[in-house]
């Protein structure tokens, strides 16, 4: 009897460290991953060109047209924006293309973008600060940006952004974007989006007569209201840590000394 209960609690562990199997993850996702990768890599007729031109094949974006990352970035956060583009909830004045080309896809391809997106695990590399300054940008500072990051600017309203947003920006479950390891120009961007989001009235937001510099497509507008209290230099700070950091830490390598 014993060696039973042995036996079913052995097979038990195996189930529950076993990797998915390419079914199963077919099954889970929100949408069907080979049509989403030839939509991601080819395009899709004249009105929607392959993704990867901009986000790069491996999905690691660029900085010099402020296209975001999407390696590691979740799912269900790449279906609301491509919709929000879609419906104008969320103007895209960086490359000016997101919108029509979300308009040109189904709700299907939309998921199924998205779900192809998600499987995209290019190691996380961030941006080259150095040679953004190099080249003229203002950059800031990552170790200042880790305050605010981990325990936020009490003295003027800003919260830690790992309260939502996880670790280093990792990601805590699907309501909240992946953040580290984010492109530094994108990442500025948003941020100066949003706080122009903040001081954009309900009614022009309601009537779609809003500056297309302000963003107001975060969910319940908690971005706004974190955003509404960073200064410029909170922005760069915040954008300069977050594109360097990483989901995990390297741990201790010694081992405990015994006394």
């Amino acid at each position: 009897m014993k060696r039973v209960i042995s036996t079913m609690g052995f097979v038990a562990i195996a189930a529950w460290f076993a990797v998915p199997t390419a079914a199963t993850a077919a099954e889970e996702s929100i949408g069907n991953i080979v049509n989403g990768r030839i939509i991601y890599q080819n395009g899709k007729g004249d009105d929607v060109p392959a993704c990867a031109g901009c986000h790069q094949v491996d999905g690691l974006g660029n900085d010099e047209v402020g296209s975001p990352r999407l390696a590691y970035q979740v799912d269900s956060y790449i279906l609301k924006q491509l919709q929000d583009f879609a419906e104008d909830k969320r103007t895209d004045d960086t490359m000016y293309q997101m919108n029509d080309i979300a308009k040109a896809l189904t709700l299907q391809e939309k998921k199924d973008l998205a779900a192809y997106v998600h499987t995209l695990k290019t190691p996380y590399i961030g941006s080259n600060l150095d040679q953004l300054r190099r080249d003229g940008a203002d950059v800031g500072d990552p170790h200042l940006g880790k305050m605010i990051a981990e325990y936020g600017a009490p003295d003027h309203g800003v919260p830690a952004c790992k309260s939502c947003h996880g670790f280093h920006g990792r990601s805590a479950g699907r309501m909240y974007p992946a953040i580290g390891g984010q492109n530094y120009v994108y990442l500025k961007h948003e941020l100066e989006s949003f706080r122009n989001g903040a001081n954009t009235s309900a009614a022009d937001i309601a009537s779609g007569d809003k500056e297309d510099n302000a963003r107001t497509n975060d969910y319940m507008a908690q971005m706004r209201a974190v955003a509404r209290n960073l200064t410029d230099e909170d922005i760069a700070n915040v954008a300069a840590f977050l594109t360097l950091a990483r989901p995990t830490t390297p741990g201790n390598p010694r081992s405990p000394s015994r006394h």
